[in-house]
């Protein structure tokens, strides 16, 4: 098997429209709606995906035990770290740590923490 990348996510949220406005407005992360449907459920993230699903949603193809905050993820971005807190400060979305220096995928990078509204523990990162 030659495994090349991550498609996409699924998050667990609380409230659907909520999160999606959260990534929309907060990452400039572009709106994708699923094929016939008017619905919302999914934001692009560079070449991958992020979508959502409510919390008390049933469904046969959901994890055992899906919680809404239960995830930890790290994003990209192209910005300096100033300008990233500065916009951050801007949403007023609090900043629970950093920046500092961490090692990703690509080498080292300058990482800050955030939650978004349901708790999802958000690293947001760049390289040098």
């Amino acid at each position: 098997m030659n495994i090349k990348r991550i498609d996409h996510i699924v998050l667990t949220v609380t409230d659907l429209p909520r999160a999606i406005r959260f990534y929309h407005e907060v990452f400039d992360m572009p709106i994708i709606k699923e094929k016939n449907s008017a619905e919302e459920k999914c934001v692009r993230c560079g070449h991958q995906l992020i979508e959502f699903h409510l919390d008390h949603e049933k469904k046969p193809l959901l994890p055992a035990a899906p919680t809404a905050g239960s995830a930890d993820l790290c994003i990209i971005a192209g910005d300096s770290m100033d300008h990233i807190i500065n916009h951050l400060i801007s949403y007023y979305v609090p900043i629970l740590a950093g920046p500092m220096k961490r090692i990703g995928s690509e080498g080292e990078m300058t990482s800050i923490y955030i939650n978004d509204y349901d708790h999802n523990l958000l690293e947001i990162s760049s390289y040098k």
